[in-house]
């Protein structure tokens, strides 16, 4: 059962396809001679992106205006085979030397090299992780000349078809671009965790190993997200890649820098969503919303009363889960299905907020306020 950030658990066959495929977070070990290529306005107290520019630009105007301030990054690890680790990208956050990539790029690094499009090098210092989101900030001391800022977007206003653009390494080839559209939007990414990434951007802009942390971006030269995985039965790009949503980056970036970490929201409950099955063997008219299976002992949603399903009944051979509360809404946000609870804990809710849901229960929907707390940590 998918760990979904909901609790330990979440979103039975939400992402069925992965059975099928396997999604690969786009890292490569490092080449052993490969050499390296020489060839704002974010407010951290309210939080806000803002456009770079107002118009559309070309392919060629982003990748001039945006290329400087994406960057290379070399990793040592000493458990992999000559402390070698592997190659990703980052771009430039701010003039202090802030820098985001993903958190698989640096994960259990000794040593971090950053590299701009000038070719200078620069140790970084990881300043702070969130394997949850799988973002990362590092910092280096560099010239102030080399730290272009690329500009945050604003992910929310997104559509799909909408043209997007992607810059970083593939492969350790230095300022790479692929463009693409929005393949769809608010997808919910598989990690090793066991807790899924809600709200992921899918798009087909090709992007390979050595493209992890880059940036994508949109027609007006925004960030609107960092490129992180594909989804391949082979490893080697078919279409389909995933990034993190500026959103979501605007969230927890200022919170990493500040404290090196982010404490996620959990409500505790596990379960699955209404498929048209279960809505017929629960007589219920819609097959939209979220049934509770398990509730965590001392979770949020165990402390507000939610309740689970404690008997299973068979039905043409198949076994299904009755009588716990069904999920209909959250804050005023119909619920069809376990994602738009996971989005909505993402973009609008910390630890210690009040979460009003409307559940079904024996027949008659009531509204149940529950207090989040930390996420417990599942490694």
């Amino acid at each position: 059962m998918d760990k979904s950030g909901l609790l330990v658990g979440s979103a039975l066959g939400a992402m069925a396809v992965i059975t099928i495929f396997t999604v690969f977070f786009i890292s490569p070990p490092e080449p052993i001679n490969s050499a390296i290529d020489s060839s704002e306005k974010y407010d951290i107290q309210t939080k806000k992106q803002v456009e770079p520019y107002s118009n559309n630009l070309s392919l060629s105007e982003i990748f001039e205006k945006t290329e400087p301030g994406v960057v290379r990054v070399n990793v040592q690890r000493t458990n992999s085979v000559d402390g070698v680790g592997g190659i990703g990208s980052g771009f430039v956050f701010d003039k202090k030397g802030h820098i985001i990539t993903n958190a698989h790029v640096v994960n259990d690094a000794t040593k971090v090299v950053v590299t701009f499009l000038d070719g200078r090098s620069y140790n970084a210092e990881i300043i702070g992780v969130d394997e949850y989101t799988d973002i990362a900030v590092i910092k280096v001391n560099a010239d102030l000349s080399l730290l272009q800022p690329v500009l945050l977007g604003d992910s929310s206003t997104l559509k799909v078809g909408e043209k997007i653009a992607a810059i970083g390494n593939p492969f350790g080839l230095s300022g790479s671009m692929t463009s693409g559209i929005v393949s769809q939007l608010g997808r919910l990414l598989p990690t090793e965790n066991q807790y899924s990434i809600p709200d992921v951007i899918q798009t087909d802009a090709a992007i390979n190993p050595g493209n992890s942390g880059g940036p994508l971006l949109n027609m007006m030269g925004g960030v609107v997200g960092i490129n992180t995985a594909i989804q391949s039965a082979t490893g080697e790009f078919t279409g389909v890649g995933f990034a993190i949503p500026s959103q979501t980056v605007a969230k927890i970036v200022p919170t990493l820098i500040e404290n090196g970490e982010y404490k996620h929201p959990w409500i505790g409950v596990s379960g699955r969503d209404i498929d048209p099955d279960l809505a017929r063997v629960l007589e219920v008219t819609d097959a939209i919303g979220f049934l509770i299976v398990t509730v965590v002992e001392d979770s949020p949603a165990s402390k507000a009363g939610l309740i689970g399903s404690e008997k299973t009944i068979e039905v043409e051979g198949v076994n299904y889960p009755i009588g716990g509360d069904i999920i209909l809404a959250v804050d005023g946000i119909e619920v069809r299905q376990i994602d738009d609870i996971l989005i909505h804990l993402q973009r609008a809710k910390s630890i210690g907020d009040e979460m009003v849901l409307e559940v079904l229960r024996d027949n008659r929907t009531t509204n149940i306020t529950i207090i989040l707390q930390e996420r417990p940590n599942v490694n």
